[in-house]
């Protein structure tokens, strides 16, 4: 027991020290844009954010939406995707003349699957219109189950007016909110072929001859520059966007190796650069969040649930007067490359400063909260190790002060007093009421015995 009660002063006082670990200064690394935001898939951790809960627009970044709705309604059997659709005049109303566009025509017939490679490869306006009314037989109502949606995934910074993206002062969302969105969408397989294709030729149909799409995305493709410039290796896709009033904009995902990182860049710039080449900083700028997310974090186990923790204070037990807690599960994050395990900070916070038997093992007696130059990289629970036994005796006697501590045992054992009192005042006025009363007997008693004998002394004389 000696020898616990040192290895347990030895490790708190190793926890202490861990505590005060210097940390690193923080990361200077920011994006030109409005808005950003990096993140990684395997456990949705935020690695870099600049304004993501701003509301900004977010242009033909919009129609992951309405991809994300269009293949909702294929999951539900309202549509397939090799089902024809007749493309209306009323989806062609107010689409600018000199938008993004597959060239569809009212009356053309194309497919659902068709329509989708349209809306996401070259970002075609129309199609998310002709989309919005196969899905709810209106642009309005479309619209109207947009929001809906966008509200159910917890998007609280988002508003949609037109399935397209086109400016609207009412039509925003934020980074935060478009990547809600996408995630959501990534889940359909269909889109991450789409999203990830450099080019993909549409059949002829009854108006058209067939259609070679290439992607806007400057990332996978550079059919539309020449330049190679901004190819990235290791992206797979999403989607772009752009307009005067929401500058450029891109959401864009890279894998390499086992990590997988989504990145949003919302109002970015155009600009001209010394050596001549036009620098659209949604795909540079999206190429540096990649870099810092690759390069710059590695994933790294913070907590092991073997690690023992510390030992609680234990009471109502002799058979043991502390037990130790352990992590509940491990804890794994994507932390700075250079970060080591001295400079992380551990706050343990016990839920009483001596736990009382009984004790099973597992029972949460605490919890420990894992952070390290002000980002919280997660908190878990403390449990026991083992089972600790309750006395009967010791549990009896904590019973019985408590009992006793509870605030109407006091007003009763004062009420009881004061009965008490009263009873003994009542016994005593009534004892001295009698005293007084036998005194008094005793007294014409005496008198009228001698009364009587003066007068049969008196009788017997006569």
């Amino acid at each position: 027991m000696k020898f616990k009660r040192l290895f347990s002063f030895f490790f708190v006082l190793a926890l202490t020290l861990s505590l005060s670990a210097p940390v690193f200064a923080a990361d200077s690394f920011q994006v030109d844009a409005e808005a950003a935001l990096l993140i990684y898939v395997g456990s949705g951790e935020v690695l870099y954010e600049k304004n993501m809960h701003e509301q900004n627009y977010p242009a033909s970044i919009t129609k992951i939406m309405t991809a994300l709705l269009t293949l909702e309604a294929v999951k539900a059997g309202t549509l397939s995707l090799d089902q024809e659709i007749t493309a209306q005049e009323s989806a062609f109303d107010g689409l600018s003349s000199d938008g993004s566009t597959a060239n569809i025509k009212a009356g053309e017939i194309m497919t659902v699957d068709d329509l989708l490679n349209c809306l996401l490869i070259v970002s075609a306006n129309e199609a998310s219109t002709i989309l919005a009314e196969a899905v709810s037989g209106s642009t309005t109502a479309f619209v109207d189950l947009m929001n809906r949606r966008a509200e159910e995934l917890g998007c609280t910074d988002t508003h949609f007016v037109n399935p397209s993206g086109l400016h609207s002062d009412h039509h925003y969302s934020s980074a935060w909110d478009i990547y809600l969105v996408t995630a959501e969408a990534m889940k359909y397989e269909e889109f991450n072929t789409i999203v990830g294709r450099k080019a993909h030729t549409i059949p002829a149909t009854n108006l058209s001859k067939e259609r070679s799409l290439h992607s806007t995305n400057y990332l996978i493709s550079t059919w539309r520059t020449g330049w190679p410039g901004y190819f990235y290796e290791e992206a797979r896709g999403i989607k772009t966007g752009s307009t005067p009033e929401a500058g450029y904009c891109l959401v864009a995902n890279a894998v390499r190796g086992k990590r997988h990182l989504i990145s949003v860049v919302l109002g970015a710039s155009r600009v001209k650069r010394e050596d001549g080449v036009t620098e659209t900083r949604s795909f540079s700028e999206t190429i540096r969040l990649f870099n810092h997310g690759f390069d710059d974090f590695k994933s790294m186990e913070l907590i092991d649930t073997d690690e023992f923790i510390c030992e609680v204070p234990v009471a109502l037990s002799s058979e043991a007067n502390y037990v130790v807690v352990h992590p509940a599960e491990g804890l794994k994050r994507m932390v700075p490359v250079d970060l080591t395990t001295e400079a992380l900070k551990k706050d343990v916070k016990l839920n009483g400063e001596i736990a009382d038997a009984p004790i099973a093992a597992g029972d949460v007696l605490g919890s420990m909260t894992v952070s390290y130059d002000g980002v919280v990289y997660g908190t878990v629970p403390l449990i026991a190790l083992n089972d600790v036994s309750a006395s009967r005796i010791l549990t009896m006697e904590r019973d019985v002060k408590l009992f006793l501590k509870q605030p109407w045992i006091k007003y009763a054992v004062a009420g009881l007093a004061l009965f008490i009192i009263l009873v003994l005042i009542l016994v005593i006025s009534a004892r001295r009421r009698r005293y007084r009363g036998r005194r008094s007997g005793r007294g014409y008693g005496g008198y009228r015995g001698s009364y009587r004998s003066s007068r049969r002394r008196s009788g017997r004389r006569g």
